[in-house]
């Protein structure tokens, strides 16, 4: 019951802090683009990766900890339903371009993040 109660916990701040960013984020530019999933899911993958790649290697964290920021706080911020929402209400409104540029700079930014967020890692632990 306590990794559940863990797991709600960050969930519930994940959904907090992506209702904050991807509102700030898509406010100052607005656009039919959606700028603010594209910037919390960055943010998630970049999280994910130093949580699991640098933190968890160094045995900074323990697993109630890794569970809280991966499963719940970056599940609560990352938005893929909503990335997968938004691109298909691109493609109704035909707007072709804008729906094969968000498909594009979601997978490939976030993919990219967590990369970083690997290297990162890497250079500072020394491996």
């Amino acid at each position: 019951m306590k990794l559940y109660l863990i797991v709600a916990f960050g969930s519930g701040l994940g959904g907090i802090l992506r209702y904050f960013i991807s509102d700030f984020v898509q406010k100052s530019s607005p656009s039919l683009f959606p700028y603010g999933t594209l910037a919390v899911n960055i943010i998630g993958s970049f999280i994910i990766g130093l949580v699991l790649f640098y933190f968890d290697s160094l045995k900074f964290i323990s697993s109630e900890m890794r569970l809280f920021l991966t499963v719940g706080l970056c599940g609560g911020l990352t938005t893929f339903s909503t990335f997968s929402y938004e691109t298909v209400k691109l493609f109704q409104d035909s707007e072709f371009l804008f729906a094969g540029a968000n498909i594009l700079l979601n997978v490939v930014l976030t993919t990219v993040a967590v990369y970083l967020s690997y290297i990162l890692s890497k250079l500072f632990i020394g491996g």
